[in-house]
């Protein structure tokens, strides 16, 4: 999970309160990515988010848009992150050491739900995607390391027999852009193959050790293509099916059909026909739509958050690059 260590974007972490849990994220990961106007971009976990508000603000008021800060504080912050948008705040465009960052920041409790049951499908679909964790006091790299293992399951279960290690991880990185709003003015069409080819090996880091399991459950096999990238097959049977149905998120698997402790059909020989229950066309479908349903609510909230957070000048300055590079894209 861990990318390569960036020593001087941790000192940014000094000029703010403690927090449980850090990582960064983003084409900042990029290895040749020298940029110094991109910004670099964190998720921050806190216990409680309206008292690390309130302390940030005696620090860094000016992170903050000034009409959250004279209207509410860190009440108005903390309420509009977990009632508007996705129960994370972000403050964009914050200039630090001739850096800019971005820092979200969210309560522990909803980033383990949202890492282990994909509840809202916002932070997990970013965990899905290489980062550098920086401080981590609660376990949360290793909690994740289940969430990765379900993103390679969702992702083999929509993949044909036969793919590339590079369409693996491209499926892997757009199950989190199904339905996303921004994706249809406001995010590079190209985004996708952007970060899977800027960020090749450091995907191979985080998916090889799940890639090896599944060979060796026979649920695909690998081989070379000469270039240290692999190509694999899938068998697309009921069996690998029912397989990589119970690595997903127990919510998800309810929508699949499963559930613990349920009783399957019973085959004409009288043994439960678990195997036959799943289907790989059926599962797939369940797959996308209750993703594409997530990722649509989630993405649409937190732009409405946004907008209000980041106040006028730095909303419209932020949605303003980013159709900058969608337009980009696609003329």
């Amino acid at each position: 999970m861990d990318a390569e260590k960036i020593p001087e974007h941790t000192s940014f972490l000094d000029t703010l309160p403690p927090v449980e849990f850090a990582c960064i994220y983003g084409s900042s990961l990029h290895p040749n990515n020298s940029d110094k106007t991109s910004m670099v971009d964190y998720i921050l976990g806190v216990a409680n988010p309206q008292q690390w508000h309130a302390e940030n603000l005696k620090l860094n008021r000016d992170h903050y848009a000034s009409w959250m800060v004279h209207l509410g504080g860190a009440r108005l912050i903390t309420g509009v992150a977990d009632h508007i948008g996705v129960r994370i705040h972000f403050n964009p465009f914050v200039s630090h050491r001739d850096q800019m960052f971005k820092y979200g920041v969210v309560r522990m409790n909803d980033l383990v739900q949202d890492i282990s049951g994909w509840e809202s499908f916002y932070l997990s679909g970013r965990l899905q995607k290489p980062v550098n964790v920086v401080v981590d006091n609660s376990g949360i790299e290793k909690l994740n390391s289940v969430n990765v293992k379900a993103a390679a399951a969702a992702a083999l279960l929509l993949l044909p027999s036969k793919f590339s290690e590079e369409e693996l991880y491209a499926k892997i990185c757009s199950l989190s852009y199904m339905g996303d709003l921004r994706m249809l003015f406001a995010e590079d069409r190209n985004k996708v193959r952007k970060i899977v080819q800027g960020q090749f090996e450091l995907f191979q880091q985080m998916y090889n050790p799940f890639i090896e399991e599944f060979a060796a459950q026979d649920l695909l096999r690998m081989s070379s293509s000469g270039d240290q990238k692999l190509n694999l097959i899938q068998d697309c049977g009921p069996s690998t099916t029912c397989s990589l149905v119970s690595s997903l998120p127990l919510p998800l698997r309810h929508h699949t059909g499963t559930k613990p402790g349920e009783k399957k059909p019973i085959d004409e020989s009288g043994r439960a026909a678990q195997k036959l229950a799943f289907k790989k066309e059926e599962a797939a479908d369940c797959i996308r739509k209750t993703l594409r349903r997530k990722v649509m609510l989630s993405s649409a909230r937190q732009a409405v958050a946004g907008l209000l957070t980041a106040g006028a000048v730095h909303g419209v300055k932020y949605v303003g690059s980013k159709m900058k590079k969608a337009w980009r894209s696609w003329w």
